[in-house]
């Protein structure tokens, strides 16, 4: 177990895989006190249960961020288990469809902006003044390298991230005069759950070797390398960093990404 985040509490949505599974093992390695939330109860036991083994504390709660209300249920619930919330990831997030724009439907956006705008939203409003109160507390977001540029996402994903960041810098400075920090992370192309398809399909095609080529470390990421960076951000080592967006993509977005080079 570390030191990094002792006698603090973590909670995170979208905690059941990918990212929000590994953030929630290096927090608690790392000695936090975890809340988890999710939609789906028989992977958030088993995460629980990892951390128990760990040798951490670690509580759960089904949460469908889409509803208000259940973000807030999560958050009580961790007040009233560990008597403080001194950390939020606002992970949750869905990908949406990749159709073509001029037949995309109203549903398709509303479903997506529920979830990764308005979910990240009621995770920040409700966890506000418990934080503004005490006059401390580290929020991070989880965007998106599709919300700072073209070519890694469908319009409505993209668009979704893409407000987070700005979110992520209007919540920052309305929150800074009481000392609590909100940041981002802009993951590259990180291997999870929900971008299975796209390493489905290209190790259908023979193309695995393509993922990640035009980043400039050649690789695509691992869910672990984005909670390394969160830590961070969530942890006092980055006391004077807020409003920020970081990109964790292999150096993606620092380059030119030129057409032809998707798979």
């Amino acid at each position: 177990m570390g030191q990094r985040l002792e006698g603090k509490v973590a909670v995170i949505t979208g905690a059941s895989s990918g990212i929000g599974r590994a953030t929630a093992l290096l927090f608690a390695r790392e000695g936090a006190k975890i809340a988890v939330g999710a939609r789906r109860e028989e992977l958030l036991v088993e995460l629980v249960t990892e951390i128990t083994n760990l040798g951490g504390q670690a509580i759960y709660r089904c949460t469908d961020v889409r509803e208000e209300r259940d973000v807030k249920a999560l958050i009580d619930s961790a007040l009233e288990t560990f008597g403080q919330v001194d950390i939020l990831v606002n992970n949750a997030g869905v990908a949406g469809s990749l159709n073509p724009l001029e037949v995309q439907d109203e549903g398709e956006w509303i479903e997506v902006y529920r979830t990764n705008v308005l979910g990240t939203l009621w995770g920040i409003k409700h966890v506000a003044r418990h934080m503004m109160e005490r006059r401390k507390g580290s929020i991070v977001n989880v965007s998106s390298v599709a919300g700072i540029r073209s070519g890694a996402g469908g319009n409505a994903y993209s668009a979704s991230k893409a407000a987070i960041i700005n979110l992520t810098m209007t919540a920052a400075c309305d929150l800074g005069g009481y000392n609590v920090r909100v940041n981002a992370v802009c993951p590259g192309l990180i291997e999870t759950e929900m971008t299975k398809p796209i390493f489905d399909l290209a190790r259908q095609k023979g193309k695995e070797w393509k993922l990640g080529s035009r980043c400039e470390l050649r690789r695509y990421g691992r869910a672990e390398e984005v909670a390394y960076a969160i830590l961070f951000l969530a942890s006092d080592e980055a006391s004077y960093i807020t409003g920020q967006a970081l990109p964790v993509d292999g150096g993606n977005t620092a380059s030119l990404n030129m057409p032809g080079m998707k798979v």
